[in-house]
């Protein structure tokens, strides 16, 4: 009886002394003792940053040449990358549809992007005798999946509903511009492509902004990942157009905006096809995209561009790194609020590192626009005076 008026003495005091100092008990806890996680990011996320230390990137890594870093590294992305579909070893291209515009033909076309999917796309061709410079247009992410391809190329063959969906898409990103008819126009193929989870590469159910968790959570748990897969896409994407008759094979060049900069940069790391590469509004670095005010946070739309434990290796602007020596332009907005200035500073001064040591300075853009999260006309200009250099 003693025993338990004395555990029942203690736990009146302790009561007592949390009920008149619960200030001072506080005040004793760590900050993070009473939760695990703030807003979407662990409460340990800046240790987590400070143990990355990029150990594979270009000038860290215990390799200096050049070529055989990017060898090595170029392996890390891949491996990184799996588990993707194989390769098609016959893409099997099949001509839907045609309309004669201004300076070109539009053709929708099928073909095997691999042996698991066959895809839609747009196909441009210029007037005259070829073959012809070739670039591949990359669709943003906008987190808006019902058009892809459409929001670079005018849509034709297709509902009212789409039709003005792509217009309005058009006028919100690009200026009222479409990139790739602007493309034909100037000479070269194009080709866009729907990525997976967009426009006829979409949901049977129809798009939803939550089944992105979902979808990349699924594709995690079979040993591959949503982003590697977009990324082999636009690999096998680089090769069909390589494979046709109308395409200079030395000449082609990769475009995108936004989610489409990401995935051209990519694209450009990977696939020895791409001579020229321009990415507008995406480059950073993680130490400034993960923060608790950084839209990347939020987690959903990233997956789309999530290449799993390599960071553990390298950061974005030293995957990007993997494109050098060849011709490269990145542009971003001062007002640009997915993208901050400071991490936009940084990466550049990986890059321009990076073409500094190899000599080809005069191949690399890098440029800080007084812009928003836009594509607009004077960039599209300069984009295209870079391809006329390089292409």
């Amino acid at each position: 009886m003693h025993a338990k008026l004395n555990l029942v003495t203690v736990i009146l005091l302790s009561t007592a002394a949390t009920l008149l100092f619960p200030v001072r008990l506080h005040a004793q806890q760590s900050d993070t003792a009473s939760y695990g996680v703030s807003g979407f990011m662990p409460a340990f996320y800046p240790q987590m940053k400070a143990a990355l230390t990029w150990p594979e990137a270009w000038g860290n890594s215990s390799t200096d040449d050049f070529s055989l870093w990017k060898t090595h590294a170029r392996n890390i992305v891949l491996e990184c990358m799996e588990n993707i579909p194989p390769a098609a070893t016959d893409f099997g291209m099949e001509v839907t549809a045609r309309e004669e515009r201004e300076g070109h033909t539009a053709l929708r076309v099928m073909f095997n992007v691999s042996e698991w999917c066959r895809v839609p796309a747009y196909l441009l061709v210029p007037e005259g005798e070829g073959p012809f410079p070739a670039v591949l247009v990359l669709h943003d992410h906008g987190a808006h999946f019902t058009i892809g391809k459409e929001k670079l190329v005018r849509p034709f063959g297709v509902t009212r509903e789409v039709e003005e969906d792509a217009r309005l898409w058009a006028e919100k990103c690009y200026d009222g511009v479409f990139i790739g008819d602007l493309l034909a126009r100037e000479g070269y193929v194009v080709l866009a492509v729907d990525a997976l989870y967009w426009g006829e590469r979409g949901r049977l159910e129809g798009a939803d902004y939550d089944v992105q968790q979902a979808l990349a959570s699924n594709l995690l748990q079979m040993g591959g990942s949503w982003g590697g897969i977009i990324t082999a896409d636009d690999m096998r994407s680089a090769d069909f157009l390589a494979s046709l008759e109308c395409v200079d094979s030395t000449r082609i060049g990769c475009l995108g905006f936004s989610m489409g900069a990401y995935r051209s940069w990519m694209l450009a790391a990977l696939s020895d096809r791409i001579a020229a590469s321009a990415s507008v509004c995406w480059m950073n670095t993680t130490e400034h995209l993960m923060t608790m005010t950084n839209n990347q946070n939020k987690g959903g739309s990233a997956y789309s561009m999530i290449v799993p434990g390599l960071r553990r290796f390298m950061d974005y602007p030293h995957t990007a790194v993997l494109a050098c020596p060849r011709p490269a332009l990145f542009f971003n907005g001062s007002q640009d609020k997915l993208f901050p200035v400071e991490g936009v500073e940084d990466a550049y001064g990986i890059l321009r590192k990076a073409w500094k040591d190899n000599n080809a300075e005069d191949r690399l853009v890098t440029r800080l626009w007084d812009e928003k999260h836009f594509f607009n006309r004077q960039m599209q200009e300069e984009v295209l005076e870079f391809f006329r250099r390089w292409l």
